[in-house]
């Protein structure tokens, strides 16, 4: 691996219009810190950048459901994320946003630069226009019914029910969200970045010369660039974002995707005059850490702009995660089914290292993975407490007893010494190993490991038994031990920073580096060791079933709302009935749909044919557990492309009244194409 002077990590910038929670900490910023912490540990010349994303439509619209400003809005949640990060131990060396002046400078002198270049295709286009508003609408402003499942309040971007990509024009009778009017199309004039031009260059990038990507990163950006690129716009007509900084923009803002990478550049001129040499020396290493929504910007599109301008360095690393679920569901703000840090922070005071062992040990680092209550904790009792804890717990305990809290002399080693030794150095470097390829729970699993080792080893030789007869022989097993405890309060360091800082204040290490990690003279004899105490405390049953209670309370509240908002439809007549042919069919196979997070094709065997139905599933099950499932299909729908596959039929479906799509299958196997009456 090359070896780099300096180190640039960014983390995505979260969107300043709601609280962080732990699908944002699993996903993005857990794994940054570990790995910035490790970094510092080292020596190495690293600065970690983050800060609010504060523009885009979101934004706008929850200020107007709220009635107030946008920036009213940004301001409440920049400084509500800034301080939970804070408290929560993520040390990013500047916490930024994009409403400041200088990101505002640095964007319009980006965009200007590529303009300048006549790097921008300029193009007018007729897009809705709201009349009675008098402005445009963006995507989100638009909302209509959707073409496939026909939910009637589908977004001119995305239908958040069957979870289809549209564009407005896909939308069913389109109205205005601001007026509740019917929109009208208008010609607008707007500048698109290219992405087509950069595509033989961003196969050679990316398919050729980072192959080490994660599957998960390289697999999205392979699909992206075998489907073909198309230039992208930049702009948009907005009253809220940075403006677009030429003459016959008025009225327009640079796209919020366009914008936002550009902070990562703008927080770092903040932070230090000297920002180019990390933004423009080869010799620095980019690395971002980002979930896998975010991987098409930061792996496609903000390279294209960073080389389309010409003068800075090109990611060499995008780690992004898959999603974390919370008690088998969908983590979702709008239905407030989430873990919220701010609030997680003032339940469980001094208990952020929990946490974060929790979500590194079940991070879902190569697949969604799941947060359950009870598994937190279960990891806190049976790993924390009684693993580290114990192991820490007993070996200061005894030193004290026995050696009034100083290290002792050792004496000659046996071989199980020797080996304990040897198995030290192997876990300190097998640790490091892990975090450097970007393997966070493979790296926390072999740290952990020491602490198994160390009571393995108290447990083995038993020097509260030997203390009497050979007391030689136990200055050798406390000494042993204590270097062990030492190297957890190191290689620990970037997962459990508040607990290993206590430690290290408990056994009196202040100057070490990661390059000491695997030494078995840390603490020289005579060294002076506190007595300690606790780690970590017991969770108790009642503090986690208040949690699960909680969540309950949440989703009766939603099963509430959404029984209330979905009365009975309109009798229809039976020969309406009749004309739909629901049949049986089988799933023969089925796979995701590239490029969309819910949308799932399926081969389909419905007895007269083998037909395929994109379904937007791929939330609630994944591809592999539906083949050779019977399921109910709307035979004689009228076929539809989807993300250019023609899908022939809809799948019957039960939405439970939390929004949970369930596949309905027939009681008893039946042959395929049976119809249903």
């Amino acid at each position: 691996m090359k070896k780099f002077k300096r180190y640039l990590i960014t983390s995505a910038l979260p969107y300043a219009n709601g609280p962080i929670h732990i699908g944002h900490l699993a996903g993005v910023y857990v794994p940054s810190d570990i790995y910035t912490r490790y970094l510092r540990l080292k020596g190495e010349d690293v600065i970690s950048i983050c800060g609010s994303d504060e523009h885009g439509v979101p934004i706008t619209l929850k200020a107007r459901k709220e009635g107030i400003t946008p920036q009213q809005v940004v301001d409440r949640y920049h400084e509500m994320n800034k301080k939970a990060f804070e408290d929560f131990g993520i040390a990013f060396d500047i916490y930024s946003r994009t409403t400041n002046k200088i990101h505002y400078e640095t964007a319009s002198e980006f965009f200007l630069k590529l303009y300048n270049k006549g790097e921008f295709i300029e193009k007018t286009s007729l897009q809705y226009y709201d009349t009675e508003a008098g402005c445009f609408l963006a995507d989100r402003y638009i909302i209509g019914e959707c073409p496939h499942c026909h939910n009637e309040n589908a977004y001119g971007d995305q239908c958040e029910k069957c979870g289809s990509s549209l564009s407005p024009s896909d939308l069913i009778n389109p109205r205005s969200a601001i007026s509740g009017s019917q929109p009208v199309l208008k010609e607008t004039l707007h500048w698109y970045l290219p992405l087509d031009k950069y595509e033989p260059w961003l196969k050679k990038w990316i398919l050729e010369e980072h192959t080490e990507w994660k599957p998960n990163v390289y697999g999205q950006c392979k699909s992206w660039l075998d489907q073909g690129l198309q230039p992208r716009a930049v702009s948009r007509d907005l009253d809220w974002g940075v403006p677009v900084p030429l003459k016959n923009a008025s009225g327009k803002v640079l796209y919020v995707w366009f914008d936002a990478p550009i902070g990562y550049i703008s927080a770092t001129k903040e932070l230090t005059p000297e920002w180019e040499k990390y933004w423009k020396d080869p010799e620095t290493r980019l690395i971002h850490f980002i979930g896998k929504d975010n991987i098409v910007f930061h792996c496609i599109i903000f390279p294209v702009m960073l080389k389309a301008e010409g003068s800075f360095i090109l990611p060499d690393n995008v780690p992004a995660n898959e999603f974390l679920n919370l008690e088998n569901d969908k983590i979702s703000t709008s239905r407030n089914w989430a873990v919220w840090l701010h609030e997680y922070l003032e339940e469980f005071p001094g208990k952020q290292d929990v946490l974060r062992y929790t979500l590194c040990a079940n991070a879902p680092e190569t697949k969604d993975n799941d947060f359950t209550w009870k598994d937190f904790q279960a990891r806190n009792n049976n790993e924390l407490v009684a693993i580290l804890g114990n192991f820490i717990n007993r070996t200061l305990v005894l030193t004290n007893n026995y050696f009034s809290g100083r290290v002792p002399e050792p004496g000659i080693l046996n071989n199980p010494d020797k080996e304990v030794l040897d198995e030290i150095s192997r876990l300190t470097k097998a640790t490091g190993e892990a975090i450097e390829n970007f393997r966070f729970r493979e790296g926390l699993k072999e740290a952990m490991n020491l602490a198994r080792l160390g009571n393995k080893y108290l447990a083995d030789t038993e020097p509260w038994k030997l203390i009497k007869t050979d007391p030689d022989r136990v200055k050798t097993i406390i000494n042993i031990s204590l270097q062990i405890t030492a190297n957890l309060s190191i290689i620990l360091e970037p997962f459990l920073p508040f607990s290993m800082k206590r430690l290290r204040e408990w056994i009196n290490l202040s100057n070490f580096t990661w390059n000491d990690a695997g030494k078995t003279e840390l603490l020289p004899p005579g060294h002076q060791v506190s007595k300690g105490g606790l780690l970590f405390e017991k969770i108790d049953d009642e503090t986690i079933n208040r949690q699960i209670e909680k969540l309950m309370k949440t989703r009766r509240e939603n099963e509430t709302v959404s029984a209330a908002a979905s009365p009975l439809k309109e009798p229809v007549s039976y020969e309406d009935f009749s004309r739909m042919d629901i049949r049986t069919a089988t799933v023969l196979e089925a796979e995701r749909v590239p490029k969309t997070n819910k949308l799932l094709k399926l081969k389909i065997d419905c007895g007269t044919d083998i037909r395929t139905i994109v379904s937007g599933i791929a939330e609630y099950y994944e591809p592999e557990t539906l083949v050779g499932k019977q399921i109910l299909i709307i035979a004689n729908l009228e076929p539809r492309k989807i993300k250019g596959i023609e899908s022939r039929g809809m799948i019957l479906m039960a939405e439970e009244p939390g929004g949970k799509l369930v596949l309905v299958s027939p009681v008893e196997k039946t042959d395929n194409g049976s119809v249903v009456k």
